[in-house]
């Protein structure tokens, strides 16, 4: 499988491409600085996914796009802008879009719809990129021309193991036996990789957790 990643040198984009590679997939990996890309070990190559003429560049002939971008603190705002000109780059292609969302606005068990960025515990410096991601997903249920699927992490997603194990939902979040919700990148990148390479939502929401 041809896959492209955009937001490629980040946390969770550096993630999905080693495990791309591991499953033997040709990946390109975006980078807007390639001198940030060292040790990613695909074709990197450097791109702007909020330029739609980029978009159609880097994923022509490929199978799969993953967007894992991340706007710098205070620039929230422009995810919603990089969202549309991924959509807008790939539309009529055929290309399959996997977007790497956030979890703000999963909704909490037994909260009768609540969601996680409107629980009172939510964390205030944590609103403005989960109000972003939101905005996000907006834009992706507002197309009707990709074939795009958006995955929600756990509320608590950070560096980890790779155990290749995790559980998905759609709409509400996800928690364990102690009402922790978490997983790590790895196996974020591995359930986005799954979905990838046998595909099971299309134009849809849907979450993983452990």
């Amino acid at each position: 499988m041809r896959i492209t990643v955009f937001g490629a040198a980040g946390n969770v984009g550096r993630r999905v491409v080693t495990e791309a590679l591991s499953r033997g997939h040709e990946v390109t990996a975006v980078v807007r600085d390639p001198s940030r890309a060292h040790g990613l070990g695909a074709d990197v190559r450097a791109g702007d996914a909020s330029d739609a003429r980029d978009v159609a560049r880097l994923s022509a002939g490929q199978d799969v796009v993953i967007t894992a971008t991340r706007p710098a603190p205070g620039r929230e705002g422009e995810l919603t802008a990089v969202t549309r000109a991924l959509l807008a780059g790939l539309a009529g292609t055929g290309v399959r879009l996997l977007v790497v969302g956030g979890a703000g606005s999963l909704t909490v068990p037994g909260t009768g719809g609540v969601t996680v960025v409107d629980a009172p515990d939510f964390p205030p410096s944590w609103r403005p990129i989960a109000q972003a991601c939101g905005e996000q997903l907006a834009a992706c249920r507002a197309d009707t021309d990709v074939d795009w699927a958006y995955l929600s992490p756990a509320a608590l997603l950070e560096p980890g193991e790779r155990t290749g194990a995790y559980r998905l939902g759609a709409d509400e979040l996800l928690v364990d036996a102690d009402g922790t919700s978490r997983i790590s990148m790895e196996d974020l990148a591995v359930a986005l990789l799954d979905e990838a390479e046998r595909p099971k939502h299309h134009r849809t929401r849907f979450t993983a957790a452990y």
